[in-house]
């Protein structure tokens, strides 16, 4: 199946006591059992429930992946891969990673004897500089949150399997409609499904894709053990999210190149951060790994104030100010008091995160009412 097939129609399937089209809802917590252990493939929500089923089936199944687990946020996916590792591992990441990401690791995984190397990524040879016998997991998040730095999902791969490391890719940003980790050799993908797939800012979620079945066997165990599962309602607004994926993160691509384009001309920006520029680093990778540059931007203004970009951020109409991202409507964001003040400012601005820096998530609202925003806010 191509792509836009696939997001249909790949994982699920009508339901068979009704003939409904649609995935349905189903809203129990357990399950009859005509004796002891004897049951239908379920026995309790934690554990499996069919709304859920299908959802990790769709969302593998556009990964080209085997096995999919859901989430009840992307923290949890994350800290169930975490929970792979033990005390004297260490795992190589990058030195701009979200700030969700960077927390969990550093404050709840750290203090059990796991260290964490955090590198300029986009330089492969900043990570085997680092890699040794004890590194059993290399991170990555590409492009990264909110600097969009590009990072080689295949040379990475090289450098997991050179030390026998899982890697994993957090997808959120490029959903794999724009690139699929998976092929690339990546062991674990993960994603916020909160943002993209679901797209419609209406839930929270997180998904984990692996091909492997004793490693999907021994996730599954912690997913159902620590009990990080979501509901079956957010499981159905997700699956009808992925309906439409391929649409709106096209529209998603055409409008970020829109924006990219006009704030890159505009007399009072001094940089634009967007991987489809032929000048931003690794642009050439991105073109080889991506299949478009999506609808994530930043940018810094000359001066590099920040009070001329809360200045903006408050003058924004449609670029509204919030937490998250990949939702049909455009958002705004300012990193180092939002999604990333949990990393010191030092290191923050050691790795090019200023305080100025604004981020957008670019909608698929109409590409000139959106420049207009730009335009009056910037002024």
């Amino acid at each position: 199946m191509k792509f836009a097939t696939k997001a249909i129609h790949a994982g699920v399937h009508p339901d068979p006591a009704t003939g409904a089209i649609m995935t349905p809802i189903y809203q129990t917590s357990t399950y009859v059992q005509s004796s002891p252990g004897k049951n239908m493939g379920y026995e309790y929500s934690r554990t499996h429930n069919p709304t859920r089923t299908q959802l990790q089936n769709a969302v593998a199944a556009l990964d080209n992946g085997k096995h999919g687990l859901a989430f009840a946020s992307g923290m949890a996916a994350i800290d169930c891969v975490a929970k792979l590792l033990q005390p004297g591992d260490e795992v190589i990441s990058t030195n701009d990673l979200y700030g969700g990401s960077y927390r969990i690791f550093t404050k709840v995984y750290e203090p059990f004897g796991i260290k964490f190397h955090f590198v300029p990524m986009h330089d492969m040879e900043a990570v085997r500089a680092v890699a040794n016998e004890k590194t059993k997991l290399i991170w990555v998040e590409t492009p990264t949150n909110p600097l969009l730095n590009v990072i080689d999902i295949a040379a990475a791969a090289a450098v997991a399997k050179e030390c026998g490391a899982l890697l994993a890719v957090d997808n959120t940003f490029s959903t794999p409609y724009l690139q699929t980790p998976m092929d690339l050799g990546a062991d674990i993908v993960m994603y916020s499904l909160t943002k993209y797939m679901a797209g419609h800012s209406d839930t929270v979620m997180g998904a984990l894709v692996v091909n492997d079945d004793e490693l999907h066997e021994r996730l599954s165990f912690y997913q159902n053990a620590c009990g990080g599962t979501p509901g079956p309602q957010d499981c159905f607004l997700v699956l009808r999210g992925l309906k439409t994926l391929h649409i709106r993160m096209q529209r998603h691509c055409e409008n970020g190149r829109a924006v990219a384009e006009y704030l890159r001309q505009h007399p009072k920006v001094e940089k634009v951060y967007w991987p489809g520029f032929e000048n931003h680093p690794n642009h050439a990778i991105a073109a080889r790994q991506m299949r478009d540059f999506g609808g994530m931007i930043s940018f810094v203004l000359k001066g590099d104030k920040q009070e001329d970009a809360i200045a903006v951020l408050e003058k924004f109409q449609y670029f509204t100010l919030a937490e998250s991202l990949g939702g049909v409507e455009s958002l705004s964001g300012h990193p180092a008091s939002m999604t990333h003040a949990s990393i010191p400012a030092e290191q923050r601005r050691k790795s090019g995160l200023s305080d100025s820096l604004i981020r957008l998530s670019v909608g698929i609202e109409d590409a000139e009412d959106l420049i207009e925003d730009l335009a009056q806010a910037i002024g």
